[in-house]
């Protein structure tokens, strides 16, 4: 399916899908007792991320396109939280925790300018 802007150019979405296939091979190893708790939760804000930046740029309103990228900024603020949540548990290493980090920021940054540039657009 053809869209006219199509998420998968943006490039925040192309970072967030990277950081989103990190989570998921970092949370591959942690305990088994974590698989319903920590893992999906990270899991699914991750995902969410892709998700709402996806649905937010099919909107055709810079209201309902904001509110989608809101969400998607909340799931990068819930990311970090289980991040640090995780390094503390040693279920990750700092090296990973670091790139973790840096990914999240990344996203951060580049869906704050996103945002911005949506008023642009209106």
């Amino acid at each position: 399916m053809q869209y006219q802007k199509s998420f998968r150019q943006l490039v925040v979405w192309q970072k967030g899908k990277e950081l989103t296939l990190f989570v998921y091979n970092l949370t591959k190893d942690f305990p088994p007792e974590e698989r319903f708790a920590m893992v999906s939760q990270m899991r699914r804000s991750a995902y969410s991320l892709l998700a709402n930046i996806a649905e937010g740029n099919a909107k055709k309103f810079y209201r309902d396109r904001c509110n989608f990228f809101n969400i998607a900024q909340g799931s990068l603020v819930e990311l970090d939280c289980f991040a640090e949540i995780a390094l503390e548990l040693n279920y990750i290493n700092s090296q990973d925790y670091l790139r973790l980090l840096e990914l999240i920021n990344k996203c951060g940054y580049l869906l704050k300018h996103f945002i911005d540039s949506q008023s642009q657009e209106s």
